[in-house]
């Protein structure tokens, strides 16, 4: 009896030490799964918490190329600005260089003007004691080319109605260039001007023409000058063409001939204003001052034109 009980008593102990045994291990069990569990939280936490930056990120991300846009139009907009102001500024330089130029014209033209003012005044001067009508009627003419020197003036008012060939005829009065005896002067009236009447302002018609044949006289060393007087009916012009076999005009002078002050023979008397007074008065009248021919050593031909 007392083998058995303490066989029992064995077996009562193993198989507590057996489910001892057992309880510790599936603690053990249960320990080992609760820390991979909570390993596997933490990753998930941590995979969670990098989405989340990764999504901050590519938020900041598109932020930034947003801001990159913005930055290049602004940075495209500045160019554009910077080309805008770079050719106002270029602009205003050339105003500013035009303005300059004009500026130096106008008192080189003043300047000119208040010189053949005082030469005009010099010569009634020395006038005043020689009581001689011609030089006075010369000098007068001057001070009304002064009057007549700027283009930019209204157009002269026209209410006289000579026939053609007066203004030819007073033209060459004044001038003096029939007179002259170092050349010779001819003058060609076409019939049909004879009987054709002008609508002009008299005495400025002749102080254009007067210019051009004294301008032919002054240039004309040998040879001749040759009035020509007639009518253009299909353009309703009286035509007064003077031809001179003078030195000549080069094509680079045909037109800068006739700006104030202009001399391309500086040995010559004079202001370099005849010409450029002359077409002024034929605009002014409604026509024109034209050189037709421009060729060094041929002579000149200027022609006058004016409405009928």
């Amino acid at each position: 009896m007392t083998y058995v009980v303490i066989v029992l008593v064995v077996l009562v102990v193993a198989l507590s030490y057996a489910l001892y045994t057992n309880t510790q291990k599936d603690k053990e069990k249960a320990e080992e799964q609760q820390r991979l569990l909570d390993d596997y939280q933490r990753r998930v936490n941590e995979q969670q918490k990098l989405l989340e930056d990764y999504r901050s990120l590519e938020k900041n991300f598109n932020n930034v190329g947003e801001g990159y846009e913005q930055a290049l139009m602004a940075f495209d907009k500045m160019n554009e600005d910077q080309e805008k102001s770079k050719k106002a500024n270029e602009n205003l330089q050339k105003t500013i260089a035009s303005l300059q130029e004009t500026n130096a014209r106008l008192q080189e033209s003043a300047k000119k003007k208040a010189e053949a003012v005082a030469q005009i005044i010099s010569d009634l001067q020395q006038l005043a004691g020689t009581q001689s009508d011609g030089k006075l009627s010369a000098l007068v003419g001057k001070i009304t080319d002064l009057e007549d020197l700027s283009a930019d003036q209204a157009p002269f008012e026209r209410a006289d109605n000579p026939v053609v060939p007066q203004i030819a005829e007073q033209a060459v009065q004044l001038s003096g260039i029939d007179k002259a005896q170092y050349i010779k002067f001819e003058q060609e009236v076409d019939p049909s001007a004879a009987a054709t009447m002008l609508l002009t302002n008299q005495p400025k018609a002749v102080r254009a023409l007067t210019h051009l044949l004294d301008n032919a006289l002054k240039f004309t060393t040998d040879g001749g000058v040759k009035l020509i007087v007639s009518v253009d009916m299909d353009k309703m012009q009286a035509v007064y063409a003077v031809e001179d076999t003078g030195s000549g005009i080069e094509a680079a002078d045909a037109e800068r001939i006739f700006e104030p002050y202009v001399k391309l023979n500086q040995y010559f008397d004079g202001q370099g204003i005849g010409l450029t007074v002359a077409r002024n008065i034929a605009r002014r009248l409604g026509g024109d001052i034209v050189l037709e021919n421009a060729k060094e050593g041929t002579g000149s031909r200027f022609v006058l034109t004016l409405p009928i």
